[in-house]
């Protein structure tokens, strides 16, 4: 039976995507069978007459897979802006319920992780009523939290970790991504993030750095 992690971030560009595709790699080289799906993204392009969005496409890249662009990335929509709004305009209902249908297909699968990348950070809407804390619920197994390092990271991340603890789902841990170049005081927000969230620091990646490491201890307490 699957894994299923959950990748949410403290915000939007904060490098989900990035992490997601790090992991990915690292798991595979840890000779592990790996799936990834990106259900909803907003922000795409026609590309050969459909559209598709340049994170799914990443993933898709990082999985060296085969799988049908529409299976990973379901709810895809044209305009970058909230997906719930992004939905509407295109006349789309979302809902945890639709999303995890659309998902279906990864029971079947042999995979030994499933990596589920939301969009945003972890309340984003989905509609008037659920949001992505619901969808994770629904469908994962654990989260895994992208902190940005940036101004702002301390707030933003103690948010997320309160937040997720609320859902009742274990924070499998966090990763210190820098999707900019190195931020002032960078190792002081830092050593704080990993005094005061109860969760392993995964990994720290520096600005546009591709290789995540995963050593044998890390990796049980990912795969549980």
């Amino acid at each position: 039976m699957s894994k299923t992690i959950f990748i949410t971030g403290t915000d939007t560009g904060v490098g989900k995507t990035h992490v997601s595709c790090a992991l990915i790699r690292a798991l595979q080289n840890a000779g592990r069978s790996v799936l990834a799906v990106k259900p909803v993204a907003s922000g795409a392009e026609p590309i050969d007459g459909e559209l598709k969005n340049e994170d799914a496409l990443a993933l898709q890249q990082a999985l060296q897979s085969s799988v049908p662009y529409p299976l990973l990335n379901p709810f895809v929509f044209a305009p970058a802006i909230a997906p719930h709004i992004a939905a509407r305009q295109a006349g789309v209902e979302l809902s945890v319920a639709r999303i995890a249908e659309s998902l279906s297909w990864l029971r079947e699968s042999d995979a030994e992780v499933v990596i589920i990348e939301g969009a945003g950070g972890w309340l984003v809407p989905l509609n008037e009523r659920e949001t992505f804390a619901d969808l994770a619920a629904s469908v994962g197994d654990g989260v895994v939290l992208v902190v940005g390092m940036r101004l702002g990271c301390i707030n933003h991340a103690l948010l997320s970790v309160s937040a997720i603890a609320q859902s009742g789902l274990p924070l499998l841990g966090w990763v210190a991504n820098n999707p900019q170049p190195r931020m002032p005081m960078y190792d002081e927000n830092l050593a704080y993030l990993r005094e005061h969230i109860q969760a392993p620091m995964l990994a720290e990646l520096a600005y546009n750095e591709t290789a995540l490491s995963l050593d044998s201890g890390t990796l049980a307490h990912l795969l549980g």
